[in-house]
């Protein structure tokens, strides 16, 4: 039976909800302890990578996690599919005490210095007659290329998708596409120079 098909037929008998309390806890909002002793089944982890043991892994089975090979997740991380999945790519390392919450698609060769929060989740508010913890949540798919380097503290917002080969500076928050081979600084972050093939030089944008 198609996965699509099974999840048709757990909300259709109203077992959604006891299902996710299964898994989750309510509090918490991170799987259960009995949830997370089973990690080693479903998460896909690549030859020789690396998830440090203080890593937070709030990753039930709902979307996919994989890490590939020989990256890592260092120490204090806080990594997330609960409302996405979660990939990364080989030889990528995720920097220490950074936050990475789906839906987020991370190449390969990429390097996140310490403190970056990468996050394809953004909670709705636009009802004024209910909570904003009331509204539940949207999604959009962060999509970071390879060979990409995120500097300290820099945010990266919902639907955004950053070029291979890109810098983006230390403190940036990058709310908008960024183009392949460019350099990003700022709050909204700015491309300020690009690669140019043709003279094989960084040049300055002018804008």
């Amino acid at each position: 039976m198609e996965k699509s098909a099974i999840k048709r037929k757990i909300e259709s008998f109203g077992l959604k909800k006891i299902l996710h309390r299964f898994i989750m806890h309510p509090v918490k909002t991170r799987p259960n302890w009995w949830i997370r002793m089973f990690f080693f089944c479903y998460l896909k982890r690549g030859k020789g990578s690396v998830i440090y043991r203080n890593v937070r892994k709030d990753l039930p089975p709902f979307h996919q996690f994989s890490l590939g090979k020989y990256s890592v997740i260092e120490s204090f991380s806080c990594i997330n599919n609960a409302v996405g999945e979660l990939i990364i790519g080989d030889y990528t390392r995720i920097g220490i005490n950074n936050t990475l919450i789906g839906p987020v698609n991370i190449g390969n060769h990429v390097n996140l210095a310490q403190n970056v929060t990468i996050t394809g989740l953004n909670h709705n508010f636009k009802d004024i007659g209910k909570r904003i913890d009331e509204q539940g949540v949207s999604t959009k798919l962060v999509v970071i290329e390879n060979d990409v380097w995120i500097g300290a503290n820099a945010v990266v917002l919902a639907g955004v998708k950053i070029g291979r080969h890109t810098v983006i500076g230390a403190g940036s928050i990058v709310s908008h596409d960024i183009p392949p081979y460019s350099i990003c600084v700022g709050s909204p972050a700015k491309v300020i120079k690009q690669y140019n093939f043709d003279t094989k030089q960084w040049e300055k944008v002018n804008k």
